[in-house]
């Protein structure tokens, strides 16, 4: 081989590997690329559902409101039953074999997180707050919660394919369940364990249920003003061996309800989607008389704490504040929701393309 063959053979391999190094590198390039959009994605995914805990755990400190509810709001409602629902005999074969990232993975465990931080969150944030403004704005927080609810109710007739007989009986039964809980009076309560176990297992069933508020659950034990005094006194550092028994029994008797009831709720929801969907439209249409604005304390009690109180509904005519505040506030709730509503059906269509 002479030179110039040498020469075009060597021009001809430097060429060779210049393109397959780029093809290298492009691919590189393309791989961190997609690398950082999924971590941006992820992040982005994170900071939503960290914010839907948030909302979740600011509703379930108000008696009258449901996590649920706002669950079902944000579009996350049956992705966090299924997630609850899957704490199964598989997730302990994982863990007693250390496969502890399967596990994680199998229970969707980073939206689990990013969901339980937020409600931690929101609850801690809101039960000051809103035992200030239900003491001293009560119409106009139940404005704004009616206003959420009513939107919601909106969103969530969607996902009854078509209205049967059937389904419209069970979305009356839901509303009859709804008023009955509500109407019942508050319990008296006590610090006994057991009885803690089993009011939170039943009050945790309520806040993932739309419509039926768990905190309401606890007045009606009367357990909300015990259970909320010692988380407050648990993050003052400032609680006995007894108040750490008593939040300890309480929480594991929502461990137990949720992990039981949400297999149930989530059967229902992958075999009778709408007729399930009709039951909760029916309760949320049920706790608006919770939740309606126009009610006064009566005068023999207007001076007790809330939870003494004993509420009575007032006609517009004869109500003295400000009807036109109260119905901006709901109507201003409602449009935050729709908005919210249109910007997850933007995002999930973005998404989809």
């Amino acid at each position: 081989m002479d030179r110039n063959e040498r020469e075009l053979t060597c021009d001809t391999d430097s060429k060779a590997e210049l393109n397959a190094s780029a093809g290298k590198s492009a691919v590189n390039v393309g791989q961190a690329s997609a690398s950082a959009s999924s971590a941006a994605g992820n992040l982005g995914s994170d900071f939503i559902n960290l914010l839907r805990g948030f909302c979740m755990g600011a509703a379930d400190a108000v008696p009258g409101v449901s996590g649920g509810t706002i669950a079902l709001i944000m579009g996350h409602y049956q992705r966090l039953i299924a997630a609850i629902s899957c704490f199964d005999a598989c997730v302990l074969k994982m863990l007693r074999k250390r496969q502890f990232v399967q596990a994680f993975k199998h229970v969707d465990g980073r939206f689990l997180t990013m969901l339980a931080v937020g409600i931690v969150v929101g609850v801690v944030t809101f039960l000051r707050l809103m035992g200030w403004l239900l003491d001293n704005r009560l119409p106009e927080t139940m404005a704004v919660f009616l206003g959420l609810l009513l939107a919601s109710v909106w969103i969530v007739q969607a996902y009854v394919d078509r209205w049967t007989l059937s389904r419209v009986i069970w979305f009356f039964m839901g509303i009859v369940f709804a008023v009955l809980v509500s109407r019942l009076p508050a319990g008296q309560g006590n610090g006994n364990l057991l009885f803690l176990f089993g009011t939170a297992a039943i009050a945790i069933c309520a806040m993932i249920l739309p419509g039926i508020s768990g905190a309401l659950v606890l007045v009606m034990f009367g357990s909300y003003h015990m259970i909320t005094g010692l988380i407050k006194d648990f993050l003052k550092l400032n609680i006995s061996l007894e108040g750490l028994s008593q939040l300890v029994a309480f929480g594991s008797g929502c461990v137990f309800g949720l992990l039981a009831f949400s297999r149930i709720l989530n059967w229902l929801l992958l075999h009778f989607r709408s007729s399930t969907m009709a039951a909760l439209m029916g309760l949320m249409v049920g706790s608006i008389v919770k939740l309606w604005p126009l009610q006064r304390p009566t005068p023999e009690t207007a001076d007790f704490d809330l939870k003494n109180r004993v509420m009575q509904y007032v006609s517009p005519s004869e109500w003295n504040g400000n009807l036109l505040q109260l119905l901006l506030l709901a109507l201003g709730s409602f449009a935050i929701v729709m908005a919210i509503e249109w910007y997850g059906k933007r995002r999930s269509e973005n998404a989809a393309a």
